[in-house]
């Protein structure tokens, strides 16, 4: 299991809130894996995740969590948060 991280930004895009709990340069390889975003997806309809995975590990670990803009960030942070306790609990 990994640890709970807290929001590290949150950032207005184009039709995305990038919720990032995990700096990306931490990471060799970064995906955005179906599974994860099914995941999110219970919590948050268009949610979708990006994973990372670092060279000395086989672990995936959510890098950040991208939820649709009409829900505004407040609703964003709370809901980035329940995905990432449900996939990483």
């Amino acid at each position: 299991m990994a640890d709970n991280p807290r929001i590290n930004t949150v950032a207005t895009e184009d039709d995305y809130i990038h919720v990032q709990f995990r700096e990306p340069n931490q990471f060799d390889e970064i995906r955005t894996p179906d599974w994860a975003s099914n995941a999110a997806q219970s919590v948050s309809d268009g949610a979708k995740v990006r994973t990372g995975k670092r060279e000395d590990s086989n672990d995936w670990m959510v890098e950040s969590v991208l939820l649709e803009k009409h829900i505004g960030e407040e609703k964003a942070r709370e809901q980035a948060t329940d995905i990432i306790e449900k996939i990483e609990s």
